[in-house]
């Protein structure tokens, strides 16, 4: 009875860590997208900066409380579009001080001439405003948070320059503060948030694929194996592992059709042995031109089983502590996806298939088709870079029904390639992809595409992924699949 107890216990703390993982990885998932990214450090940074604040309110009679509401937006454009118009600590703090020295000017000016007339003065109010869109405007520093200062100046009674150096002292501390957070984080996201670009270094390939498709051969495996290593290149920790597998059933077969039952198990792994020989040499072969032409560490190894399998894969690779397969692309027989890459495709590691168009084994103009912003999307980024140099350009390309929607899929593709350094070209293609893609494709070594694995099966039926429409595409093809957590 206890050890019953004890064993559901066990069994219920298992599925909660799994649980949390996967929230976990859902949640890391969810913050790659900028946009979300931008909402949670306004609701964390933005408060925290104005709890500072407060606090030297309270601490410092230098600091006015009607230079909160100028601040907190000011604060909020800053973090939520640190790429805009706005979004530089000189216009920031300029802007605020400036605004605020001209409504300071205006109240002297319309009470010098005696236009105050009691209460809050009309005219400086409209001279606080017409100076300050002059001289932001002559400085280049047109800020919307100006006009909310050089208003509020006006509400401060005597204490006008408190007021002016408490703008300088509050906003210059929010400067410093926003540049601090982009500069270390947001510029740096990619290396903090975007698992590929500091993982997926440890690249498992299976090589068999006469198993995987019957039509291919060895040139596919090579073809493979060699963009495989190109991805592992790319980081220091890199490493290639080769994999295949020695059918003992077609051994045993083999012997048996060669006539005679004595020694019949002798010879059967007799010749098991010979063919697992025979492709451990190959691969050996092939892990010395790999080190040689990529300069990363490659390793092999051959399995005796029933023939490659996505379990049997997917067991090695996490045996050897991979986190990314490039394996070759097949098809079933009716035209979809063969059922080994399916279940490579239903794991927690990430994939890629590659479909070799003419075993090219240098990889130089690359492309990569987006459907928006997400976590695939930025892991098709990153492997480019990776396979093509960074001194080199790629090329990412969305395509559009309609041009309604050409200005947010332009906002989209900044995004996606805003947290990566390299050199970059957008096309946003107001035409169907596979007729887009079809027509460039020449132009390219290979192309980037999702395998969509992250949509619901309703989405997929409506809306067929991309790689199926390729077939035919003049140009390598790597379809990704980011693996996510159960």
């Amino acid at each position: 009875m206890r050890d019953r107890v004890r064993a559901r216990l066990v069994a219920f703390a298992r599925r909660l860590r799994r649980l949390e993982r996967r929230e976990l990885d859902a949640f890391f998932r969810w913050l790659e997208h900028t946009g979300n990214l931008l909402h949670l450090s306004v609701l964390v940074f933005v408060p925290l900066l104005i709890a500072a604040v407060t606090w030297l309110a309270n601490a410092t009679a230098a600091i006015s409380f009607l230079l909160f509401p100028p601040l907190a937006s000011g604060a909020y454009t800053l973090f939520a579009d640190p790429e805009g118009t706005y979004a530089t600590p000189w216009k920031f703090v300029g802007g605020m001080t400036v605004g605020a020295c001209c409504g300071w000017l205006a109240l002297a000016l319309a009470s010098a001439i005696g236009l105050d007339g009691g209460g809050v003065s009309a005219s400086g109010a409209a001279l606080g405003v017409f100076f300050t869109g002059t001289c932001t405007w002559a400085l280049d520093l047109e800020e919307p948070t100006a006009f909310s200062t050089a208003l509020l100046v006006l509400v401060t009674g005597n204490a006008h320059a408190a007021y002016v150096l408490g703008i300088v002292v509050s906003s210059s501390f929010v400067a410093v503060a926003f540049v601090a957070w982009r500069r270390h984080f947001y510029e740096e996201r990619a290396r903090y948030l975007y698992g590929t670009t500091s993982g997926d270094d440890h690249v498992f390939v299976p090589m068999g694929s006469d198993d995987i498709d019957g039509d291919a051969d060895g040139t596919v495996d090579e073809s493979v194996a060699r963009f495989g290593a190109s991805i592992a290149a790319a980081h220091d920790a890199g490493k290639v592992v080769l994999f295949d597998v020695v059918d003992e059933g077609a051994a045993a077969e083999a012997v048996g059709e060669s006539g005679g039952n004595v020694g019949r198990t002798e010879s059967a792994a007799t010749t098991t042995e010979r063919v697992a020989g025979d492709a451990a040499r190959r691969l050996e072969s092939l892990a010395a031109e790999l080190e040689e032409a990529y300069g990363v560490p490659c390793e092999f190894v051959v399995a005796a089983d029933g023939g490659l399998s996505a379990s049997l894969v997917l067991q090695t690779a996490q045996r050897q502590n991979c986190d990314l397969i490039v394996a070759p692309y097949a098809e079933s027989d009716r035209g979809g996806l063969s059922p080994f890459i399916k279940g490579l495709f239903d794991s927690e590691i990430d994939v890629i298939a590659f479909r070799s168009n003419d075993g090219r084994e240098r990889w130089r103009h690359g492309l990569v088709a987006a459907r928006g912003a997400g976590d695939t999307a930025r892991a098709m980024l990153d492997f480019a870079i990776r396979v093509t140099g960074s001194h080199r350009p790629i090329s990412v390309c969305t395509c559009i029904d309609g041009e309604s929607r050409r200005r947010t899929a332009e906002s989209t593709l900044a995004d996606l390639i805003d947290a990566f350094s390299g050199r970059f070209e957008t096309h946003v293609v107001n035409a169907a992809v596979e007729t887009y893609l079809t027509r460039v494709a020449p132009r390219y070594d290979v192309c980037f595409v999702g395998s969509s694995t992250d949509r619901t099966t309703a989405s997929r039926f409506v809306s067929p992924p991309t790689f199926r429409k390729l077939r035919d595409l003049e140009c390598d093809v790597a379809i990704v699949h980011r693996g996510r957590r159960r």
